[in-house]
């Protein structure tokens, strides 16, 4: 009984300490400027839909009304999701195949390959991103779609690769030698018997790559311009040197974590699925 109540207490405090600022997030966008900053902290109010309705239209507050300026965060939005989209496509079109050969083939050094790739996803994006920069305004990839989508990968093709490697790794090797038995050809077994086998996986490494994808910062902060920043480090454009506009930075926050969570949610059955596929097997 003791055991349990800790146990119900922890859980308590685990989701306080995770949801409390996403809570607090979402009190601030319904907070007029005043109540943002009042001290102590107000839990009771008045809301407003102010801070909502000037993201969504493109206008700040000035400190005496709203005036309109360019804000576009629809526009980021946009430009998120197609990065995002793009970034999550790619990584699991390459990832795929280099996973399943991690999985299914002994070649000279596969393991020192395979931890090479995952040293891409630890190293600090400090240590290349301005580098990347001079790169990027050489080859013209500055501010564009496909130069963030290729640089995503840094960040999604180890996490792929090694997810479902695992993932492959768990079905027999048995149930493929099958179908080569009954005629299937390497390609047919990989794409009518292998692919079909992980799907919960490849749904499960699809959204954590895509919200990664959708959260990243640095790389969007310093590659991308006004045609392709995402929505992420666009809402640097609320703080100036006057004033941070918190009610409405909350506003446009919480409209980013919206595809997430969504996204998250819609396909739930399938990420639980796929996040204890490897298990199974165990």
């Amino acid at each position: 009984m003791v055991k349990k109540g800790l146990r119900i207490v922890a859980i308590v405090l685990v989701l306080l300490w995770t949801c409390f600022p996403i809570y607090w997030m979402v009190l601030m966008s319904f907070k007029t400027p005043t109540d943002v900053t009042h001290y102590p902290p107000k839990f009771i109010f008045k809301p407003t839909l102010a801070n909502w309705e000037n993201v969504l239209l493109g206008r700040k507050w000035t400190g005496t009304h709203y005036e309109t300026v360019q804000m576009e965060v629809l526009r980021y939005f946009k430009n998120s999701l197609i990065i995002a989209t793009g970034a999550t496509a790619l990584a699991l079109a390459l990832g795929m195949p280099a996973a399943y050969s991690l999985a299914r083939y002994k070649f000279f050094r596969k393991e020192d390959f395979a931890f090479t790739l995952l040293s891409f996803k630890f190293a600090p994006a400090l240590l290349v991103v301005f580098g990347l920069y001079s790169i990027y305004q050489t080859l013209k990839l500055y501010d564009t779609y496909i130069g963030l989508i290729l640089i995503h990968q840094l960040i999604l093709l180890p996490f792929v690769v090694w997810m479902m490697r695992s993932y492959f790794a768990a079905i027999p090797v048995e149930v493929e030698q099958a179908a080569r038995v009954d005629g299937f050809s390497w390609w047919g077994v990989f794409t009518r018997v292998t692919l079909p086998l992980v799907k919960p996986a490849i749904a499960a490494t699809s959204v954590v790559a895509f919200i990664y994808s959708w959260n990243e910062f640095l790389y969007g902060y310093v590659l991308a311009g006004e045609v392709s920043r995402p929505v992420t480090p666009s809402l640097l454009g609320f703080i100036s040197y006057e004033r941070v506009l918190w009610g409405q930075m909350a506003a446009a926050a919480t409209l980013a974590m919206v595809p997430s969570v969504l996204l998250s949610l819609f396909i739930q059955r399938y990420v639980v699925a796929g996040l204890s596929f490897g298990a199974v097997r165990g």
